[in-house]
């Protein structure tokens, strides 16, 4: 089984800044993409950004320029930083893994999720 560990969630005022941790553990052979999602009350969870192994990005619009993703393949972790924060930023934020299992067994792991409060 694999577990996803995320930390470093909280409150924070606008305009400010935190950073997001996950760590993966358990049978892991490797980590393909890992990525961050979030999920505002009454709506849909959202993709936020993800990196691939190669250290290849994707962002949503709505955090460009002020989110940045990072990975340690080698602790297996997955970070995001989180500047300029605003209101709407506000969700609980996921970590998200493709993991293979052995050589040919990917699956999909979730974290718990963090809370991200932004108070306007």
């Amino acid at each position: 089984q694999v577990q996803l560990v995320e930390s470093g969630g909280g409150l924070v005022q606008a305009g400010g800044s935190l950073r997001l941790s996950c760590a993966a553990s358990g049978s892991i052979f490797s980590v393909n993409v890992m990525g961050w999602y979030r999920q505002a009350p009454g709506k849909q969870r959202e993709l936020v950004a993800t990196i691939t192994s190669g250290g290849s990005k994707t962002y949503a619009d709505s955090v460009k320029g002020r989110f940045t993703i990072s990975r340690d393949n080698a602790k297996n972790t997955v970070s995001l930083e989180m500047n300029s924060l605003k209101y709407e930023d506000t969700a609980v934020y996921y970590c998200k893994a493709l993991v293979l299992i052995t050589i040919r067994n990917e699956r999909q792991f979730w974290g718990q999720g963090t809370q991200v409060t932004v108070s306007s």
